[in-house]
């Protein structure tokens, strides 16, 4: 019997009856697998197609709107985007791009704008979410998630710590709690407060605002009020907080104010509260507490709106200008020394500050680079 042959295509040639079934399968073997590379070609010059798309629209300019309110809109949503819809992996590399100090027990990062630090209702991505990753990137694949040390609200930017260990993270806490860490904030407050410098000392307690938008609010709650013009002793309320607010102003014009505000307390909410209900200068785009009666985008001056570019219609875009400046760690565990930790603001803060006329403090050189740079634009 001749010993069965075969084509550069792969088909028998010649050979006996037995071996048909054999011929059929070797037979269809070449063609099957012309077809699924041809089927994985396809798939890949969809995908390619795809992602160039997608590409494109990225990279492609929106055209820039003529009106300067539009424009200027457009400025402040860009500014602000919200990284809570981004690929966790993406934001960890976002928030690993913003690390201004590390070492083998802390991991200082500059935490966004609009991005909350724990999960709750409605929070699709939140920083806690991303720490096994953020550690991964910084110490490879076997690494433990780091553990949060302090908070900020969703609105605030700033320094925010980490520690790789939980114990470590735990004697950070403890500093914080015992109120061992000297934090400073700087805040664009509308209007200027009287006088420049000064101490608020004012508990504050969460109360429910009646009205057509039922909601709760941190408000003051001082140990005396008038009556007939009369200073007479207040009832306190036990669900009333200590809380104390040292604040300084750095910078002002007639209708603004660049403050450092240094909270001795670490109660909610107290630098917006203090600065609006105490001091009556509410700081720039706080919509919550610049009005107590109602939920509503904060009323701002002519002036004001002017200089920002905008009007009031519009003036619900204008984020919350309060910025976790500065922190200084006290000496722990093998660091011998104090730790000094700052964070320059954002761009909108610092677009905000250059068009509001207020200067950066001089002995903020970063700062000062990037407003000129802002300037110059």
């Amino acid at each position: 019997m001749a010993a069965p042959s075969c084509n550069t295509l792969g088909l028998w040639v010649r050979g006996s009856g037995q071996c048909l079934g054999s011929r059929f399968i070797l037979a269809c073997q070449p063609f099957c697998s012309s077809a699924a590379a041809s089927g994985t070609l396809n798939a890949q010059k969809l995908a390619e197609k795809l992602r160039s798309q997608k590409q494109e629209q990225k990279t492609k300019k929106q055209p820039v709107p003529t009106n300067p309110v539009q424009r200027r809109v457009q400025e402040l949503v860009r500014f602000t985007q919200q990284l809570q819809r981004v690929h966790p992996n993406v934001l960890a590399k976002a928030l690993s791009r913003g690390i201004v100090h590390q070492d083998k027990d802390l991991v200082v990062i500059n935490k966004p704008y609009g991005l909350p630090v724990h999960g709750g209702p409605g929070v699709q991505l939140c920083i806690s979410d991303v720490l096994p990753i953020l550690a991964k990137m910084l110490r490879g694949h076997k690494a433990e998630p780091l553990h949060l040390c302090h908070r900020l609200d969703k609105e605030t930017t700033g320094v925010m710590v980490l520690a790789w260990e939980k114990e470590m993270a735990h004697q950070v806490q403890e500093l914080f709690r015992t109120r061992q860490v000297v934090k400073k904030y700087w805040a664009i407050a509308v209007r200027v407060p009287v006088p420049s410098a000064g101490v608020v000392d004012i508990p504050i307690v969460e109360k429910e605002v009646q009205g057509p938008q039922q909601h709760y609010k941190m408000t003051l709650s001082p140990g005396y009020r008038m009556d007939n013009g009369k200073m007479v002793r207040a009832r306190t309320s036990r669900n009333a907080h200590v809380a104390v607010t040292q604040y300084q102003v750095l910078s002002s014009t007639l209708s603004s104010a660049l403050l450092e505000l240094q909270p001795i307390t670490g109660i909610k909410h107290q630098l917006r509260v203090h600065l609006s209900f105490g001091l009556d200068c509410p700081i720039l785009g706080d919509h919550k507490y610049s009005d107590w009666n109602k939920l509503a985008p904060q009323k701002l001056s002519v002036g004001t709106l002017k200089k920002l570019g905008l009007k009031q219609a519009k003036a619900r875009h204008i984020p919350l200008h309060l910025h976790a400046h500065q922190l200084v760690l006290p000496a722990l565990g093998s660091r011998k020394e104090e730790l000094n930790l700052v964070c320059k603001p954002p761009r909108y803060f610092l677009c905000s500050l250059r068009r509001l006329d207020l200067r950066m403090p001089s002995q903020d050189q970063s700062g000062d680079d990037e407003a000129g740079r802002l300037r110059a634009q």
